[in-house]
């Protein structure tokens, strides 16, 4: 068997139309499914930082350290009813705090 059975082109036809195209245009979407489309360079390379990423917990700043403190329940209910970040505001009321008190 020397082709496809669907094919009607001769091999000078086929080799001629493949000659024809233009460079830079030898793949053309033809928009029907997203999923099917080529990825872009740029696309390509943030794939590849994703997946080259090291998994896990992120690096911390390394100027934070983690102590166990008790505070009333009410006090963190009302910075946590606020939403995410509360930890961030709540360290930044107390950094305001100590701007007008001494800590001694």
């Amino acid at each position: 068997m020397n082709g496809s059975a669907t094919n009607t082109m001769t091999r000078e036809q086929v080799r001629a139309a493949a000659r024809a195209i233009p460079p830079g245009s030898d793949y053309v979407w033809d928009g029907v499914s997203e999923d099917d489309r080529p990825l872009t360079e740029s696309e390509l390379k943030a794939g590849l930082a994703v997946a080259l990423r090291k998994r896990g917990r992120p690096a911390g700043s390394g100027t934070k350290e983690q102590v166990a403190i008790r505070f009333d329940r009410d006090v963190l209910d009302t910075f946590r009813k606020a939403g995410p970040g509360w930890q961030t505001r709540m360290n930044d009321a107390l950094r305001d705090w100590l701007k007008s008190h001494s800590p001694a």
